[in-house]
């Protein structure tokens, strides 16, 4: 699924009129994250090569990340899917399953140790760069070695825009993009709780909820893109319902993949 620039910067607008964010420290970010990675990033064509034709699980880290990656482990879904885990998820990934998920999308708002033996045990890391969190890529992106670079706003070399805004919903539409062809979302709750493997320091949760809000609005309008071109699954315990994304129980979808 190839989107374009000009299909997201109606919803990047969005996002900067909603919460104040200011363009250009946007931009600042992702060109400081495209020089930290100048010369040791990874190769997206990898990136590719893994997902592309492939079943997805991502898992966001909402209340019901614990049961659904225990659901998800006794199906033997683990070993039958791209794993691609949002940010602070990996450290239940790592507890829970004693293994590393095989990509992390991450915005180093979670325990970067987690983060860092999991690249170490093979996982592929896609780093974002956002105007608040500058002095985190400053500090820790030296830390990883083939890293991938996102941002929101206009890509620069080795930083890319997959779209999304939330590091959950930009795992999605990054195996989208990178051809995925069946999508199954995991701790994916997009409710009024915000789970224990979210971001560990959060200013505002009503904030919070509202990225939530849009994160949701972006997956259905993924869905709707989409069409029939990528299978779209909910296995979430507890979530809400996303529009285009066929609640199922953990399994069935061994069934479908």
């Amino acid at each position: 699924m190839n989107f374009t620039l000009d299909d997201w910067l109606p919803w990047y607008n969005k996002i900067l009129e909603t919460f104040g964010y200011d363009q250009r420290g946007d931009q600042r970010a992702a060109d400081l994250l495209s020089t930290l990675l100048e010369g040791r990033a990874g190769d997206v064509a990898e990136l590719r090569k893994l997902i592309a034709d492939k079943p997805v699980l991502v898992f966001g880290a909402g209340p019901s990340l614990e049961e659904d990656l225990r659901q998800a482990m006794k199906e033997g879904l683990l070993q039958k899917t791209v794993t691609v885990v949002a940010d602070g998820a990996t450290t239940a990934f790592l507890q829970i399953s004693g293994t590393a998920p095989n990509v992390i999308v991450t915005d180093l708002d979670g325990i970067i140790s987690d983060i860092v033996h999991a690249r170490r045990l093979g996982a592929i890391v896609v780093i974002h760069a956002h105007g608040d969190n500058i002095d985190k890529l400053k500090k820790y992106v030296p830390a990883f070695s083939k890293a991938l670079g996102s941002t929101q706003t206009h890509p620069r070399s080795n930083v890319y825009n997959f779209l999304g805004f939330t590091d959950g919903d930009r795992a999605v539409f990054l195996a989208a993009g990178m051809g995925a062809k069946l999508i199954a979302l995991a701790g994916m709750d997009f409710g009024y709780a915000v789970g224990k493997y979210s971001k560990k320091h959060v200013a505002s949760i009503e904030v919070k909820r509202k990225k939530l809000k849009i994160g949701k609005e972006l997956l259905e309008w993924l869905a709707v893109e989409t069409g029939e071109k990528i299978k779209l699954y909910n296995i979430t315990l507890n979530g809400e319902n996303i529009k285009g994304f066929r609640n199922i129980k953990t399994a069935d979808l061994q069934n479908l993949i």
